[in-house]
């Protein structure tokens, strides 16, 4: 028989019995509809979770940190460090801070409060938004802008249940205009805190107003203890790095990737229980095709099929299954990573889809042949007579 035509027949056969399949070509279609999700979207889920991480514990964010002996100059990091921080792999983004504590005057009261001075890059590294009004940015911090933020508790020990924004707010005999109030902060330090730029921090208070931290957040969990070693040597390049200290929440981020390992060890195992599953459907459903066929089987060799021709025709049968079952599971999985991209923002690259279409279909074969040798097998060893009489 041409191959053309075993493949007909074959076809021909699973359609017929559809009814019969239906629950093995779901399994292995939903199986591979998660592989594909899985590989396509896995590193991208995975960014887009990095992205909000601060929420359990910032554990993506590593300080640096002078921390000199007191009656010692103060030290801050200095432009071109910063900027060679910002080329090191896996860093993500970069923020600089400086700050002092202060006082400030409304309507003739006088406050102390913390006044922190950062630039357009602290608000995306915190995830921090405005609950009120808005946030500087870089046109701000270039012009060297007296504006403000205020954290939520600073602006409501000052105002009350007064709106702040537009209000202005003397600090050090200089008046500044208050543009926003800060969401997203979980530090009650920083909620009484004022955020101003960092080029008007370092115009009006000197070296008290430089950058003496830096604030560094990795791409993944996984870059964390990378970035952590390379910092320290990185910043010596440029500058002395006596009593620097780089810190890193060790315990929050170990935690975090065990949790993770275990949802990942979960999810893979779960499709690979689905494949499985699959497989042994193909293996009952074929050895239940070969048991009620066996009167053709031996009508089929008593007009002259030899055993091969028997046994191509069922392995072709197993392998027809489960590449249809694949290929419905290649659709659906196209599918989910559409509406996957949709939700999250982000795309996988096209060739990272075909190379996973290219893996489903090969494994759907190896299943196909796997499942259905034996059950092939035991077809063409039927003996003719035997198989003829078969009721």
């Amino acid at each position: 028989m041409r191959f053309d035509d075993l493949v007909r027949v074959s076809l021909r056969q699973v359609i017929r019995h559809r009814r019969r399949y239906w629950g093995v070509v779901f399994a292995i279609a939903i199986g591979v509809a998660g592989f594909i999700a899985i590989i396509t979207m896995g590193q991208d889920v995975k960014k887009n979770v990095n992205q909000d991480i601060v929420l359990i514990g910032g554990v993506t964010i590593i300080r640096c940190m002078f921390d000199p002996p007191p009656d010692t100059p103060p030290q801050w990091f200095y432009p071109d460090t910063v900027e060679a921080v910002k080329q090191l792999p896996g860093v993500q983004v970069v923020s600089q801070v400086g700050g002092k504590t202060v006082s400030g005057f409304w309507r003739g009261q006088q406050y102390r409060f913390p006044l922190v001075a950062v630039d357009e890059n602290f608000w995306t590294l915190r995830s921090l938004w405005p609950r009120s009004g808005t946030l500087f940015g870089e046109k701000e911090i270039r012009e060297h802008q007296r504006v403000l933020a205020l954290g939520v508790r600073l602006a409501q020990s000052l105002f009350g249940n007064e709106n702040p924004v537009g209000q202005t707010l003397e600090i050090d005999q200089e008046i500044y205009r208050i543009i926003g109030i800060i969401g997203g902060l979980r530090d009650i330090g920083l909620e009484k805190s004022a955020f101003l730029p960092l080029t008007t921090a370092m115009d009006r208070f000197g070296p008290e107003g430089r950058p003496s931290r830096l604030y560094v957040r990795c791409l993944t969990w996984d870059d964390v203890p990378q970035v952590a070693v390379l910092l320290p040597q990185r910043i010596s390049r440029h500058q002395s790095v006596n009593h620097l200290l780089v810190e890193v929440n060790w315990d929050n981020l170990d935690q975090v990737k065990r949790v993770a390992w275990w949802i990942e060890f979960f999810v893979y195992l779960a499709f690979a229980a689905t494949i499985v599953l699959g497989g042994l459907g193909i293996w009952n459903i074929m050895m239940a095709a070969v048991r009620s066929r066996t009167r053709e089987i031996g009508l089929k060799k008593a007009m002259g099929a030899e055993d091969k021709d028997i046994l191509a025709q069922f392995l072709t049968e197993a392998l027809c299954l489960s590449l249809v079952s694949a290929i419905l599971g290649v659709i659906l999985g196209r599918i989910l990573m559409e509406l996957l991209s949709l939700w999250i923002g982000m795309r996988p690259s096209e060739e990272l889809f075909l190379t996973c279409l290219a893996l489903s279909l090969v494994f759907a074969a190896l299943l196909g042949v796997t499942a259905g040798l034996y059950p092939s097998l035991q077809a063409a060893r039927m003996e003719v007579v035997e198989a003829t009489r078969y009721e």
